[in-house]
């Protein structure tokens, strides 16, 4: 039996070392510790000192403030709903009319072209599908052909 010979030498690469890092020094963290200033409730049956005369609002309920009302849109109309005795805003003609015409002539759009895509579908359909079954019956018969020799011209 003869020998396979010599190893073949394999290329070799020398790496070098990785280099040294010192280890980060990190500072301790420092916490915010939360603080308040206590809220100082007074009792419910604070009366005031002997002495000293103050008003008289047992029972009474204490004055609300006024709410503000926000500023109100120029472009948008209120209707008072009587019932409820609340002014809901309505938004301006203009702005109605853009609204109605926009989703008007959307669905029209959509009705018009599902109604389009139906009759191009059932056209083509049959051309389809004539087509298909001539492009299959050609290449049955050619592979067919093809198996016996190439064709005659």
């Amino acid at each position: 039996m003869p020998g396979l010979g010599e190893p073949i030498p394999l290329p070799y690469m020398s790496i070098p070392e990785a280099p040294v890092i010192s280890a980060p020094t990190l500072s301790l963290p420092k916490a915010d510790i939360p603080s308040y200033k206590p809220l100082v409730v007074p009792p419910a049956d604070l009366k005031p000192p002997p002495g000293i005369k103050g008003t008289n609002n047992e029972g009474k309920q204490p004055a609300k403030p006024p709410t503000a009302t926000p500023p109100k849109a120029p472009e948008v109309n209120y209707i008072n709903v009587p019932v409820i005795d609340k002014e809901v805003p309505v938004p301006s003609q203009e702005i109605l009319v853009t609204a109605v015409s926009t989703a008007t002539i959307s669905v029209a759009a959509t009705l018009t072209a599902t109604a389009v895509f139906k009759h191009l579908v059932s056209i083509f359909k049959p051309i389809v599908k004539t087509a298909w079954t001539k492009i299959t019956k050609k290449k049955d018969s050619s592979s067919s052909s093809s198996s016996s020799g190439p064709p005659d011209s």
